[in-house]
């Protein structure tokens, strides 16, 4: 088997290289590492180390028959109702005034998202993002009218903000700090999703409590399509973890799919797209931003502004983390 897939592989980097013009070199990065199996399997990303309980919890509910659809949404929600994940739903961060605020948003294969911004007391926004998709002619639903929303769809109001998160925000009340919300990618940050199943379908997923002690009010890029995440079930999918301000003003999963669309792999476009940011925005010596990305073929890649970025990544039985390149040093 290994011998079949080195000379599959030789074979295809070779047509890569005749058919588009480039050497062998090239191709061999454009053929990415992570690949779906020779089986044609599905196979599932999310960023950081949460992503791994998430991605066992996608696997699972794609092989009991669920869409792949139905899968993203159920992995995130694993981290979304983990109170030891201080950057999603239960047990984030809460804003300046104390209040647990989340966002999300959810894309299938066919083109259609849902989106919730500023939603409270609700422990899983990505099943309320699914909700706007599928019932209303919207895309995106915010603060209150995004809580009503949900109560009116059966979901229950919960208290979100933990013990722990409480005396958090009571110990940077009571230290005199100005203003100053923090980006939680040290503490794993937003967990993005993409999925694609053994038909090739795509779909993804994205959900975070954003900045640590935020102004009330303030949403990043994981809820927005087009920064935080993008499907394109033609030609891949990608998702965003960190400075969600600097992502939003370049559409960075847009312009990482836009990418791939031009030919480039995963990890080219990650790249490139990364390098975009670093020239159309100030690059403050805190910011980490990272992007992973999948295309049709189910090849994979990541790369990440600076250092400590890993992504997880499941096929089969495979689950594992993947150290991620970066662009610059802290």
């Amino acid at each position: 088997m290994g011998n079949r897939r080195s000379f599959l592989r030789k074979t295809i980097v070779g047509s890569i290289a005749a058919g588009i013009g480039v050497n062998l070199g090239q191709a061999a990065e454009l053929f990415d590492a992570h690949t779906l199996s020779a089986e044609g399997g599905p196979l599932f990303i999310s960023t950081w180390n949460h992503g791994l309980a998430a991605n066992a919890e996608a696997w699972k509910t794609l092989e009991a028959g669920g869409s792949i659809l139905d899968a993203v949404e159920a992995g995130v929600k694993i981290p979304e109702a983990d109170p030891e994940v201080s950057s999603v739903g239960y047990g984030g961060f809460p804003d300046a005034e104390g209040h647990v605020t989340l966002d999300a948003c959810i894309m299938g294969p066919d083109g259609n998202a849902g989106s919730v911004t500023y939603l409270q007391e609700i422990m899983h926004p990505i099943s309320v993002a699914r909700r706007v998709m599928e019932k209303t002619p919207h895309v995106i639903l915010s603060g209150a009218g995004a809580l009503k929303f949900a109560e009116d769809q059966g979901f229950k109001r919960e208290n979100l903000l933990t013990d722990n998160m409480q005396k958090e925000w009571e110990a940077w009340k009571a230290s005199g700090a100005r203003y100053a919300p923090q980006a939680n990618w040290e503490n794993h940050d937003t967990i993005g999703m993409i999925g694609i199943d053994g038909q090739g379908n795509i779909a993804g997923a994205c959900t975070t409590s954003g900045m640590a002690f935020k102004h009330p009010g303030r949403v990043g890029d994981s809820p927005i399509i087009g920064a935080g995440l993008f499907v394109d079930n033609e030609i891949g999918a990608a998702t965003s973890t960190g400075e969600g301000e600097a992502i939003l003003k370049t559409l960075g999963s847009f312009l990482v799919v836009e990418n791939m669309r031009n030919g480039m792999s995963p990890k080219q476009a990650c790249k490139a797209a990364i390098e975009r940011l670093t020239q159309k925005v100030r690059v403050h010596p805190q910011m980490q931003i990272a992007y992973i990305a999948v295309n049709k073929s189910g090849q994979t890649g990541a790369f990440s502004l600076r250092p400590g970025f890993q992504y997880a990544i499941h096929s089969y039985n495979n689950n594992k983390l993947e150290n991620v390149d970066h662009l610059m040093e802290w």
